[in-house]
């Protein structure tokens, strides 16, 4: 490599690199031996890459016009981070483009879990994706996660259903949005059931919110079946237990007892990954036949979500991304997640 003829005159220079040891070779290369590093910063990536990629270092250097006819080579640069806002760069940046990522790499870094992975992996056409362009793998992927999400078997339109999950999580929330969805979307009118058994709980803006768009609202014990043709009965329940299966047995014997087999489990998607498959496996037990997932606004990945939408038995009903009563909701599961997660080239 030869330092003694540098492609850039004197001046001050920023440039990005991914690691010191590149910085150094940059420096050499293009400046010579007359530059000195002035300042080193870690600058986290942008745009699309900024999901993928570890942050770069960002390193000022300056080159100094020379002294004599045949200037003594500086020593080798040193990258010590100093303060650079005072700095004027009098030179376009050098920028070095991201190294190209492994397809694997860049799923798992977008939030997808080791589950999801794996069944992409095994899927027939994986080693296809992986001879594609990166940005086209992306898009093949996302359409493959949706296709095996959108494969489950459709089910009828809720009609009598019990809205059961672990205190804390939406519960009434997410009633609340079904409940506006019903009335102002698909016209439908019915009643809602409120189940108190020996644990009196709040049943935050329900009751006023029922009122409000002509809902009635009962307490049980009352009629359970709907009042009107084709109309609904919703059940708002007592939270059940995450970590105690045998709390969760007079809440599963009244569901039977009553005939209640459509059952919307709410999930709080800001839970971390243990306890959101904890109050997953009650709620499986419970006979849990539909999801929601709630707090969207507050999960910056939502990539750990695909795991849910791959069972079978249990229906993606709707994502809640908002505090709003009557929208910020999703109930096109499988696209949501898609324009989170990953680049979809429609």
């Amino acid at each position: 490599m030869n330092f003694s003829t540098p492609s850039l005159g004197a001046g001050t220079y920023k440039f990005a690199v991914r690691s010191t040891e590149e910085a150094v070779v940059l420096i050499r290369e293009k400046l010579g031996p007359l530059a000195r590093v002035l300042s080193v910063r870690s600058v986290p990536a942008q745009g699309f890459w900024k999901f993928f990629s570890a942050p770069r270092l960002e390193v000022v250097a300056q080159v100094d016009e020379p002294t004599g006819s045949n200037p003594a080579p500086a020593p080798e640069p040193t990258l010590i981070p100093t303060p650079a806002e005072s700095l004027t760069v009098s030179a376009e940046p050098l920028v070095t483009v991201p190294s190209p990522a492994d397809l694997t790499d860049l799923l798992r870094r977008s939030g997808l879990t080791e589950t999801a992975l794996t069944r992409l992996q095994a899927s027939a056409n994986w080693s296809e994706l992986n001879a594609l362009p990166l940005h086209r793998a992306l898009a093949e992927t996302s359409r493959l996660l949706r296709a095996q999400a959108d494969a489950r078997p459709t089910r009828a339109p809720l009609s009598r259903a019990a809205f059961i999950g672990t205190n804390g999580v939406g519960r009434s929330t997410a009633l609340c949005k079904w409940l506006a969805a019903e009335v102002f979307r698909r016209a439908r009118m019915g009643h809602v059931v409120t189940v108190e058994f020996d644990r009196a709980g709040s049943l935050g803006p329900l009751p006023v919110f029922a009122e409000a768009l002509g809902v009635p609202l009962a307490h049980f014990p009352c009629e359970t079946r709907p009042a009107v043709p084709d109309g609904f009965v919703y059940f708002d329940l007592p939270g059940l237990s995450a970590r105690r299966p045998g709390d969760n047995l007079p809440l599963a014997a009244w569901l039977d007892r009553e005939h209640i087999t459509e059952r919307v489990l709410v999930l709080n998607a800001a839970y971390d990954r243990a306890s959101l498959r904890e109050a997953y496996a009650a709620g499986r037990d419970l006979g849990a036949t539909h999801l929601v997932f709630t707090h969207l606004d507050e999960v910056p990945q939502w990539g750990k979500l695909w795991d849910y939408l791959f069972d079978e038995d249990i229906e993606p009903l709707f994502l809640s991304t908002g505090p709003s009563l009557t929208g910020d909701y999703e109930e096109d599961v499988p696209a949501a997640i898609v324009r989170r997660t990953l680049p979809d080239d429609n």
